[in-house]
């Protein structure tokens, strides 16, 4: 697995964050080709463009141009002569095309499938372009296909061990709640709080809108007793009358119910809806509404 760290290192220092076309004209394959040859790859792991950014980047690229090259490998055959395919740098490439520009400066590579993914990743976490569920696609991709462990490829992209493990662990969340991360409603902090909590949907969305604090999601957790193992636990030592009392209450909502006894006669009483119009519904049926 060395020689995967030295490549790494190696793909990591075309993308310098400082790096100008002036400072790397004695690059080989430097040269300026026509917008329209170059095209978006499908190994990017990065699936969305902020618009808002886009179009900060597209004004300073009218102002100054493109000041560091794309990084792009000839397109496959088949794909039209002297085309490119974009390895790193599609926002560039985007925002260029949004300022008018005919040509960008590209540093053109003969890279494989796999090299061209460790680049387009590394390039993508290094800028903090990736959302945390796009990076942890792409370390999971790399990790399952190319057979990384965590520790080399914590050391490819200048991660720790455990950013990498943290990260990763935010694919075990349902996706409803990996939308929200993807859209910037939930943070990468808040959701490492929910991965394994019993009903982690319906607590993000009551985190986006009551807008808590990462601190506050945490103490909550903490208070409602970690994740969903524990409670899993519950569930069978329950008495027969419990389990009975769930079904008939959960047949005649139509919801998930969970009963949770406590000391003496205490308890609580927990009912799961996945849908606005569910919790509606089951909000009219407790206040007798027509």
């Amino acid at each position: 697995m060395a020689a995967k760290r030295r490549l790494g290192r190696g793909l990591a220092s075309l993308i310098n964050e400082e790096a100008s076309v002036a400072a790397v004209t004695s690059i080989e394959g430097l040269r300026t080709v026509a917008i329209e040859a170059v095209h978006p790859s499908p190994l990017n792991p990065r699936a969305a463009f902020s618009p808002e950014d886009l179009q900060e980047l597209s004004e300073s690229i009218r102002m100054r141009g493109v000041v560091q090259p794309i990084i792009v490998r000839p397109a496959e055959e088949g794909e039209g002569t002297g085309s490119f395919e974009i390895i790193a740098g599609e926002r560039r490439w985007r925002a260029a095309q949004a300022a008018g520009l005919h040509e960008i400066p590209v540093i053109v590579r003969e890279l494989t499938d796999q090299q061209a993914l460790e680049l387009a990743i590394i390039e993508n976490v290094q800028r903090t372009d990736l959302n945390a569920i796009e990076e942890a696609a792409g370390y999971q991709k790399l990790i399952k296909t190319y057979k990384y462990t965590q520790e080399d490829l914590a050391g490819i992209v200048g991660k720790s061990r455990s950013h990498l493990t943290n990260t990763l662990r935010l694919l075990r969340l349902p996706e409803p709640v990996q939308a929200l991360i993807r859209s910037g409603e939930l943070s990468a902090g808040h959701a490492r709080a929910l991965v394994g909590l019993a009903f982690a949907e319906q607590v993000a969305r009551d985190i986006v809108r009551r807008g808590l604090s990462v601190r506050a999601v945490e103490a909550m957790v903490q208070r409602k007793g970690g994740d969903a193992e524990p409670a899993k636990a519950k569930k069978a030592v329950k008495d027969a009358n419990t389990r009975a009392a769930e079904r008939e209450l959960g047949d005649a909502l139509g919801l998930g119910v969970e009963i949770r006894t406590g000391k003496g006669e205490k308890g609580e009483l927990r009912i799961a809806y996945t849908t606005l119009e569910q919790f509606e519904e089951l909000r009219k049926r407790l206040l007798n509404l027509k």
